[in-house]
């Protein structure tokens, strides 16, 4: 955690404004979230404001409406480029997941844009499927304002937390015992992030499985 704040801290605070809002925007405009979660980034931005490295209103702000522009120019990429896009060959290894987020659109309508932003798989991908289903504009802008408000305040301030958080635990008993309780969160989250993984490879099996050529 040490290494990381002293990281964070060495960057221009300037440019940490900027890649944070270039990763969340990217995220949701060009599929980059299939590598790089968006609130890995909005998280870390709410490190730096925790350090005064930054201000957390201007972060959140900027998290804020880089989500809800990046949703929208998703939304267009699908509308104008969406059956294309979704029949590329390059998807063809996501697309259990994909049918299972067209599904999800199709039942909740606008509630899948809201509640898509919660999973990285579809933060990814909500937006241009919403586009690729003509879902109205005005429709798609309000749960994606809503969305995009809820996940970027709760993010950053999530970092902020952890940052002040972490503080106050290493003032109190100690660094070492403050990165102790650190590893032991991330490795509580990375254990996480597996099951969640293999439920999706699950799927992608089971796909691929219903799929295959007699």
């Amino acid at each position: 955690m040490d290494s990381l704040m002293h990281r964070i801290l060495d960057i221009s605070p300037v440019w940490v404004y900027v890649i944070v809002t270039l990763l969340v925007f990217a995220e949701d405009a060009i599929f980059i979230g299939f590598i790089i979660p968006g609130e890995t980034a909005a998280v870390l931005g709410g490190v730096a404001a925790s350090q005064h490295h930054v201000v957390l209103w201007a972060m959140i702000l900027l998290v804020v409406a880089a989500a809800i522009v990046g949703d929208s120019v998703g939304y267009e990429v699908g509308k104008h480029l969406g059956t294309r896009l979704l029949g590329a060959s390059i998807l063809d290894r996501h697309r259990g997941r994909l049918d299972k987020a067209q599904d999800f659109l199709a039942r909740r309508g606008g509630w899948a844009v809201f509640l898509g932003r919660w999973t990285a798989f579809f933060r990814a991908v909500m937006p241009a499927l919403a586009g690729t289903a003509r879902m109205p504009y005005p429709k798609f802008l309000a749960y994606n304002a809503t969305g995009g408000i809820v996940w970027g305040i709760t993010f950053v301030v999530l970092g902020f937390v952890a940052g002040q958080s972490y503080e106050a635990v290493a003032k109190t008993v100690g660094r070492t015992a403050a990165i102790v309780v650190v590893v032991l969160v991330i490795a509580a989250l990375i254990v996480w992030k597996l099951r969640e993984r293999h439920r999706e490879q699950t799927l992608e099996q089971r796909y691929e499985a219903a799929h295959k050529p007699e």
